[in-house]
């Protein structure tokens, strides 16, 4: 790991686990002065392509709205959902396409179009929303990872370079004296040392892991079963899994294997397993319901993760909160979802994948003591935590805004 130079160590916003009398989320938000809180984000929960940002953007918006905060999320339309709805008690509205949203928030939150607001969440999911040029109330960003060579995944080569451009030298000067909130510290390490972003203004706040997310009171699956779960996007490197899991079936011919979720590589990747001969034991089912989700986690031997670049990595630990360890990428943000060696393996190399994973399988006893670590690991994590710390990064800006005028 790249070492980081830092001056000073971050603050965690995150209540330490035990605090006998951590703040409501309430208080901290009327000391602070938010009572009305805008968010604005590339994607909606609801959107196709959805992923682990807009379920975090989403339990954190409906979690301070139940405390009386009034949240309004602005983000990009798609068809044919409507274009203004609440949910979870907080307000949603979806204007303008993929690219247009970043241009149409910056007028419309410059022109105060969107009405008054307490203070600012931007989401810097790739492309940042420039909100130190346009917004003048207290801010923060949730910036979950650096992005890096996704841009070569996702787009042709000028715009990726483009891209690339922004992240590394247009945005980070602007968001200099922005508190930043991550989700680990291996992800902070990187946006200290990659975006030159000020170590002191970088929180971290994990993620939560939902109640439903518990061992079932059923047996794990009879036959060898590997799970993933995310979008089928190039980042996730589903292809580098897929050969992982054929190489790993070769030792383990009973071996099942399942992939969960929906993206415009599913052809490219049903391809890819026909290909192989394995579509009669490696199913990509598309997105599942919450109960078929747990039902899978519960079932499975071990959940797999080839993503190249993660916040996080909330399956693993919704995964870990069923007891199901897992054997994932050696990447930053997994690096704080898998403890390496007690939760679960990580993995340096696609020949490490297959190592890892057929170490788990063939060893019960050490897939049983990774089981009992991950779920320990994940009883950690909750939403009411992470609403909290999160707030109380913003609550920290108000109040120093206004303590010096």
């Amino acid at each position: 790991m790249t070492p980081v130079h830092e001056t000073a160590a971050a603050p965690v916003a995150a209540v330490a686990p035990g605090d006998p009398s951590p703040p409501s989320l309430a208080d901290v938000a009327a000391e602070a002065g938010l009572r009305r809180l805008q968010v604005v984000a590339w994607r909606d929960l609801e959107d196709p392509e959805a992923g682990g940002s807009e379920l975090h953007a989403a339990m954190v918006a409906a979690s301070w709205a139940a405390a009386g905060i009034d949240v309004t999320v602005r983000t990009s339309s798609f068809e044919p959902w409507p274009v203004d709805i609440r949910r979870d008690g907080y307000r949603v509205i979806r204007k303008s396409g993929r690219y247009l949203v970043f241009p149409r928030t910056a007028v419309s939150g410059g022109m105060r179009r969107a009405g008054r607001r307490d203070g600012l969440v931007e989401i810097w999911n790739g492309m940042p929303f420039m909100s130190p040029l346009w917004a003048h109330c207290p801010r923060t960003v949730f910036l979950h990872h650096v992005h890096a060579e996704m841009w070569k995944m996702v787009l042709p080569p000028r715009l990726a370079r483009l891209g690339q451009l922004v992240e590394f030298r247009l945005a980070p000067p602007l968001y200099r004296r922005t508190p930043i909130v991550t989700l680990s510290e291996s992800s902070r390490r990187e946006i200290v040392d990659r975006l030159g972003l000020p170590a002191e203004n970088v929180s971290v706040v994990a993620p939560g892991v939902d109640s439903r997310f518990v061992p079932g009171p059923g047996p794990r699956c009879e036959h060898p079963l590997v799970v993933a779960v995310g979008r089928l996007v190039p980042v996730k490197r589903f292809d580098v899994l897929i050969d992982a899991l054929v190489a790993l079936r070769r030792t383990h011919p009973t071996l099942q294997a399942v992939i969960v979720g929906e993206g415009y590589e599913r052809p490219a990747l049903e391809a890819r397993v026909a290909a192989a001969g394995a579509s009669d034991w490696l199913t990509l089912p598309g997105r599942v319901d919450d109960d078929a989700l747990v039902g899978l986690y519960r079932r499975a031997w071990v959940v797999a993760s080839a993503s190249a670049r993660e916040g996080w990595g909330m399956t693993i630990t919704e995964a870990a909160a069923c007891g199901t360890p897992a054997v994932a990428t050696d990447i930053a943000g997994h690096r704080d979802a898998v403890v390496d060696g007690a939760t679960g393996l990580l993995a340096t190399s696609p020949a490490q994948l297959v190592a890892h994973l057929d170490a788990v399988i063939a060893n019960p006893l050490l897939r049983r003591r990774l089981g009992r670590a991950a779920r320990q690991q994940a009883a950690r994590f909750t939403w009411e935590a992470t609403a909290r710390g999160t707030l109380q990064v913003l609550a920290a800006e108000a109040l120093r805004r206004r303590h010096t005028g």
